[in-house]
């Protein structure tokens, strides 16, 4: 989901682990030589979709990265089908209060409509958290720092790896 600190949450896991950040987001926005929001206004949902599915998988297949995906990737089937081969998918989960309350100034986000902020993140919100309940671990970031999250995510991780 937007706004619940992937990005931030993933450089630091990153860091910690000693892995390379990947913030799909940005490489797209790279290669599009244009920011998200304007892909969205000059080329619409679907171009963006299609070239946002190419880039996440490609990424995926690359080996020992950290990986924050868009918040709309995750509902791909394809690119679920890849996370869950190559890759263990964490779902930051937060509360609507606390992500209203990122939100709100942020006008970068092409999917929110501002003037009924509320309605537009829980409507995103309901229509995304059945599909990321499918990823192996749900986080619930509510009233936890970003360290105490990165720590659990390390914890998970290595858990897991231990069982392979």
């Amino acid at each position: 989901m937007m706004g619940v600190g992937k990005s931030t949450i993933g450089r630091k896991l990153a860091k910690k682990l000693k892995l390379k950040f990947i913030d799909i987001d940005k490489v797209i926005e790279k290669k599009e030589k244009d920011t998200i929001k304007d892909i969205f206004e000059k080329k619409g949902e679907n171009y963006f979709r299609k070239i946002e599915k190419k880039v996440t998988i490609d990424e995926l297949k690359k080996k020992d990265l950290v990986i924050a995906l868009g918040g709309g990737a995750f509902i791909d089937n394809k690119i679920r089908r890849v996370v869950k081969i190559t890759s263990i998918s964490f779902w930051l989960d937060l509360s609507l209060q606390p992500l209203l309350s990122r939100l709100k100034n942020i006008r970068k986000r092409p999917l929110l409509n501002h003037n009924n902020l509320g309605e537009t993140v829980n409507k995103i919100y309901s229509k995304r958290k059945n599909i990321y309940n499918k990823s192996n671990f749900r986080i619930k970031c509510d009233s936890k720092e970003t360290v105490e999250i990165v720590g659990k995510i390390i914890k998970l991780y290595e858990n897991t790896r231990n069982k392979v």
